[in-house]
């Protein structure tokens, strides 16, 4: 019975997410959903990544913690739109919640979304929420295993984003097997080494943002 359940609910979550992906396009919003361990850096990138890009196009931020609003008076201090998602105990954002939040930002304004989830490598990957990419960030300090130990998330990703890399030569981290892990999850996996705290390697970050905003208004202006 448990496991029927389980579906039945999983079933519920798709047929939301279809809703959201569905509202999205129509407004021709990219949205990408960010997963990582508690204390990856997913609020240091976003807070760079916002800086670097919120002068040529219009960003929001749905924020997802389990009770605090820390991230997002960090994030709002960008003059960005920001919601914010309090879980109370649920480790990982649904559709549903999504959906709410959705409902309370200006789409119709916004060309780049970003989902900031819940702090967890396992939930996160199994809930659809509508977005447009998963994006997998991990961190130096959480050791180069980390692929091997939660492959779904890295198999739902499209990119993944290798944060703290101005620690590498202070970690006991090897680059090369977390790269070959990552490949023999999924081999088209796009890697994005970065610092989000000096800057190192954003460019490569930013520019795969940038080439995907415009594709996504030509494939939203072909479609409405």
């Amino acid at each position: 019975m448990k496991v029927i359940v389980a579906q039945k609910l999983l079933q519920a979550n798709e047929e939301i997410a279809g809703e959201n992906r569905h509202l999205l396009a129509r407004h021709g919003v990219l949205t990408l959903n960010l997963i990582s361990a508690p204390g990856a850096g997913k609020t240091t990138l976003l807070e760079k990544t916002i800086a670097a890009l919120k002068e040529e196009m219009a960003i929001g931020v749905i924020e997802g913690d389990i009770y605090t609003t820390k991230d997002a008076e960090r994030i709002a201090s960008q003059q960005v739109e920001v919601v914010q998602i309090n879980t109370h105990g649920a480790c990982h954002l649904d559709a549903q919640m999504t959906q709410e939040a959705l409902n309370a930002l200006s789409l119709a304004q916004l060309d780049l979304l970003f989902i900031e989830n819940v702090g967890n490598l396992v939930c996160p990957a199994e809930f659809d929420l509508g977005e447009n990419y998963k994006v997998a960030l991990l961190s130096i300090t959480e050791g180069s295993d980390k692929p091997a130990k939660y492959p779904l998330v890295f198999h739902e990703a499209q990119a993944v984003i290798l944060n703290k890399i101005d620690l590498l030569h202070h970690m006991d981290f090897d680059l090369e097997t977390m790269l070959e892990q990552v490949k023999k999850i999924k081999e088209d996996l796009i890697v994005f080494p970065l610092s989000a705290k000096t800057s190192e390697g954003m460019g490569a970050w930013l520019q795969w943002l940038k080439s995907l905003v415009p594709k996504k208004k030509k494939l939203f202006a072909t479609a409405w």
